[in-house]
């Protein structure tokens, strides 16, 4: 491999590093991509009297062998273990870093790799800012890690839903109502014609709302909704609880309550409850979907911190830990914060065995991403056919993005246009819950705004013969100010 040419800035800022920081500086690092290193790409500017190139020494330092000072306790063995500076943007201060990942807990331990990159680091007094935008993992590494199992192929296979989003919603208000009230408005939208119910992240076990009540007359409604409607129906369960065992508890009182197989999901808080919940999960219930909702995100991704990760990393590390489906913003089209070019790109990071991001092409093939039937495989994926079932050691199985925030049956074609493909789950909260004839109406609304997307036909032109979806119409265009105004706010 050709050796990078080092300019001259760089040259001086060489000549700047202690004996320390030397020793996680290779700026001429042979192959990065040869598979014993994870990357990272981050915004970096330095505190105090640090230059960049020193500031990233520090970091490299800090998340894998390193202190603040050389210690006479190192070996040989522990140095080839030293997270390396390998480039640098000194104009838009970008630093790229590679770790060995024989570092990390040979368990598939997601908290621990993300301990060393993302942890005592983001508080170092020699950065005043410092982002991780975008990371890469070589196929060497993704077979020590799960990956999702049950995926939205196969929840459209339980469903029989095909060639659109799965439609959803989120009960609304997020707390307040009783058990009984709460399956009332999971019935009304299942019956609506909608698919997917979810709890609010909030949804636990209130004294007004008993978890255990709530899961029976829940599925009282969904067998209701199913014998009228004749079609499956699904409902993902907030578990995240205070300890483990009640964490289990609460999975296995579901899946004791009559459920059928397919018809439930595991939601847990994965940045609240953590990431050994997320994991424990995927691997007691690998025939659960696992459903990450990620409250609590935007202290690190949101664009103006400073300091923290991207949603794109956030969501790499979700299928890589593996989470059948995590929220991936809405692009701008809804109420939170987040851009198209933010957005889109973890969904479709996610969503795809090999994908471009901010600044890697990941492929999420545990076989050489050159090999023939992976080549063929990539092509078959982006021409939407089912990947990865009978060959599973070639990949990385998907993780489904979950749209939701704002967003109504009058915007649902907006966000396929910016999305490019339906291959997600949206869940619409007062999209459908604030229709002026309410619940059941508000799903029939969303439902005719997908025919009419389906079928090509303007949603105000269909609405003249679908008075559902008209009275939607009028109601979000006549509020439209009024929400417009509620989003500003939300996103600021």
């Amino acid at each position: 491999m050709l050796r990078k040419k080092i300019n001259l800035k760089e040259k001086d800022l060489l000549k700047t590093l202690n004996e320390k920081q030397k020793a996680y500086v290779n700026l001429n690092l042979k192959n990065p991509k040869n598979g014993e290193y994870l990357l990272t790409i981050s915004h970096l500017v330095s505190g105090g009297d640090l230059n960049i190139l020193q500031a990233a020494a520090e970091v490299a330092a800090e998340s894998s062998t390193g202190t603040n000072f050389k210690v006479k306790t190192e070996t040989p063995f522990s140095r080839e273990l030293n997270a390396i500076v390998y480039k640098i943007d000194i104009e838009k201060n970008l630093v790229w870093i590679a770790y060995p990942w024989r570092i990390f807990d040979r368990g598939g331990n997601i908290q621990n790799i993300l301990t060393f990159i993302v942890g005592n680091v983001l508080g170092m007094k020699e950065i005043s800012a410092l982002k991780m935008l975008d990371v890469w993992f070589p196929s060497s590494m993704l077979e020590q890690y799960d990956g999702p199992s049950y995926t939205l192929d196969d929840m459209r296979k339980y469903l029989d839903v095909y060639d659109k989003p799965i439609l959803g919603t989120i009960i609304k208000p997020k707390i307040g109502l009783t058990a009984a009230e709460y399956a009332e408005v999971c019935y009304d939208f299942w019956s609506g014609g909608g698919d997917f119910v979810k709890n609010d992240e909030p949804q636990a076990n209130q004294d007004f709302c008993e978890y255990e009540k709530m899961v029976k007359f829940v599925k009282d409604a969904m067998d209701k909704a199913v014998k009228e409607t004749g079609k499956k129906k699904v409902h993902s369960f907030n578990v995240s609880a205070s300890d483990f065992d009640e964490m289990i508890r609460r999975c296995e009182l579901i899946r004791n309550a009559g459920f059928e197989k397919g018809s439930y999901a595991y939601l847990i808080n994965g940045i609240t409850a953590g990431w050994m919940a997320v994991q424990t999960l995927r691997r007691r219930y690998p025939e659960v979907f696992i459903h990450f909702h990620r409250a609590g995100h935007g202290g690190f991704t949101r664009p103006e911190n400073p300091i923290g990760f991207s949603v794109l990393v956030l969501s790499k590390f979700a299928r890589l830990a593996g989470a059948s489906g995590i929220h991936t913003g809405t692009a701008g089209v809804g109420k939170m914060k987040g851009s198209p070019k933010e957005d889109i790109t973890a969904a479709k990071n996610i969503l795809h065995l090999a994908a471009k991001g901010h600044f890697f092409e990941q492929n999420w093939a545990q076989v050489p991403e050159n090999d023939k039937q992976v080549i063929e495989l990539v092509k078959k994926d982006y021409a939407h056919y089912i990947i990865l079932e009978e060959d599973s050691w070639r990949g990385m199985k998907k993780c489904c993005p979950i749209i939701s925030g704002g967003l109504n049956p009058t915007k649902l074609k907006t966000f396929i246009d910016v999305m490019g493909e339906v291959d997600f789950i949206t869940t619409m909260g007062a999209g459908c819950h604030a229709h002026p004839k309410g619940t059941n109406s508000g799903a029939k609304a969303l439902v005719q705004s997908m025919d009419a997307y389906k079928k090509g036909i303007d949603i105000k032109e269909y609405s003249k013969s679908h008075k559902e979806l008209a009275e939607a119409i009028k109601f979000f265009s006549k509020n439209k100010k009024e929400f417009q105004q509620v989003e500003s706010l939300e996103r600021s």
